[in-house]
Parts: structure tokens; C-alpha cells; sequence
């Protein structure tokens, strides 16, 4: 397969608010404990904060909470991947992707987990939390299905009977300052954008890079013969909200966007108990 490098749109692209989709149900704003508009004045700068043993931390400092979100400053950008963006599909995904658009019959509503990139992207933050005393990182998200994800940092190889999943078999290093996470082993049950579609033959390489305190570059290769003519890579920036921490959300307690589950034409008994 050619590798083919597909621009970051000049830069990386900022993403909005609104790539966060279905569950939250005020899509103009970022729930961070109370509700505030996504335009705000950027943080002042701190340098990036590490480990005793000069070891990048993606983390709150000691004594300090927070979580990333989407999008530096609360700054609002195009939708991932951006639209202007093109994106090697093969006619069949090409297809797809425009019924799917068209349809919205969306996975994440129906308390999915969301893999690859936009684990980072749905609402209410990430957070990343090292554990070196047992060589592994765990990737927390609330919006969804509120889950963690498994990184391996032991070196360790992809097994051969991995069950494919929604979030995949990752395994990490740091290479610099830079954390390189490689994940195979996805299932299809997920969306990695609205609509973005892949196979279970979907390979991801991310990079992370915590520039400073309050912004972390993510980078992406996605590698997927069965749905790509082509290796392609995007990225977006991600922003620190300091004061933050993970919450209980419930997924099937906050569907708010009928039209997602059932479709674009129908909607759906708000008295059922039952996420369709």
C-alpha cells in the first residue's frame, strides 16, 4: 500500500464542540460541573509539567485536578477529519459514509464506545492516568459509555487472538517527549468520526505531545487496506481544563438526540426506559 501524508489543513485542526455529538444535550457548551460558553479567555502559560525522573505527565500536576477536551481554548474549528480534507476511501466507504451522514444511525448514542480518535472528542474529557509500577496507561472518558482504555507499556507485542473490540489492542512508547501508541484489534461496532468508517483491519499509530500545561498535540496514521486506498493522517489539538475530574454519567440516563439512534426520520418514545 502507498503512504500518502495528508496535510493538517495548514496546521492541526481545531475541533468544536459540536463533533461532540448526541449526548450532550447543550452542543454549544462544554460540561465541565457547570455550564459555560466554549469561547473563553486562553489559560495563562505554564510550562509542560513532568515526573521527578523528567518523564513527560499527561496528567494534573500533584495536588491539581483537571481533564483534556477538544480544542484549544474552547476555540472553535471544523469537524474531524476536516472537510476539506481528502480522505483516501474506496468507492464502497465512500458510499457508506454518505448513507451514514444521511441516515444517522449513530453508535455513540446508543452508548458505543467511541475508538481511535474520538475517544478525545466526545464530550466531558479524557483523562490520562500512568501507572509505571505496572507498565501500562489507562486513557478514562466519560462521554458514552464512560470507559477506560488499556495502553501497554512493557513492550510487549500485539497478540495473534486478540477478540477484536471497540478500543482496540494498544501498545506504547515514548519516543522524546512524544507518547506513540499502536493499536490494532478493532471491531466495527464504532464510528471513529460521524460517519468515518473502517474495518477490523484498522491500524492506528497516535502520537501525544504536551507542548506546555495546556495544549497536547494528537497525530494520527490510520492504516486500513480494507477501506483506504491509501495510509492518510490528520490531527487536532487538545486543551487542558484545569479544576476538573471525572464524573458519574450514565449513557443510557442522557440520550439526547433521538434522531441519532432511530435515524433521521424517526423518533423515539422518550417514556421507554429502553436505549433502542
Amino acid at each position: 500500500m502507498s503512504h500518502r501524508t495528508l496535510g493538517f489543513a495548514g496546521a492541526f485542526v481545531l475541533v468544536q464542540a459540536l463533533f461532540a455529538f448526541g449526548q450532550d444535550p447543550d452542543l454549544g457548551n462544554q460540561f465541565t460541573g457547570t455550564r459555560r460558553p466554549a469561547q473563553r479567555p486562553a489559560p495563562p502559560f505554564r510550562p509542560t509539567p513532568r515526573y521527578a525522573d523528567g518523564r513527560v505527565n499527561l496528567g494534573p500536576p500533584p495536588g491539581e485536578t483537571g481533564l483534556w477536551l477538544p480544542g484549544p481554548g474552547g476555540t472553535p474549528g471544523e469537524p474531524w477529519p476536516p472537510r476539506s480534507m481528502e480522505v483516501p476511501y474506496q468507492p464502497w466507504a465512500q458510499e457508506l459514509l454518505a448513507y451514514r451522514r444521511q441516515n444517522q444511525f449513530e453508535p455513540h448514542t446508543r452508548c458505543k464506545p467511541s475508538g481511535g480518535p474520538r475517544q478525545f472528542l466526545t464530550p466531558y474529557g479524557v483523562e490520562f492516568v500512568d501507572r509505571p509500577e505496572l507498565q501500562r496507561l489507562y486513557i478514562m472518558d466519560i462521554g458514552g459509555p464512560h470507559t477506560f482504555r488499556v495502553v501497554y507499556m512493557d513492550g510487549r507485542l500485539h497478540p495473534n487472538d486478540w477478540v477484536p473490540d471497540y478500543y482496540g489492542h494498544s501498545v506504547g512508547h515514548w519516543e522524546d517527549n512524544t507518547l506513540v501508541i499502536d493499536t490494532v484489534g478493532f471491531n466495527e461496532g464504532f464510528w471513529m468520526s460521524r460517519g468515518l468508517v473502517h474495518t477490523s483491519r484498522l491500524h492506528l499509530i497516535e502520537r501525544f505531545t504536551r507542548t506546555d500545561m495546556n495544549t497536547m498535540k494528537y497525530e494520527v496514521a490510520v492504516d486500513d487496506p480494507g477501506a483506504y486506498t491509501a495510509t492518510w493522517t490528520a490531527g487536532f489539538l487538545l486543551r487542558w481544563e484545569s479544576g476538573t475530574e471525572l464524573f458519574e454519567y450514565i449513557c443510557q440516563d442522557n440520550n439526547h438526540a433521538p434522531e441519532l439512534m432511530l435515524g433521521a426520520q424517526e423518533s423515539v418514545d422518550r417514556s421507554s426506559p429502553i436505549v433502542p
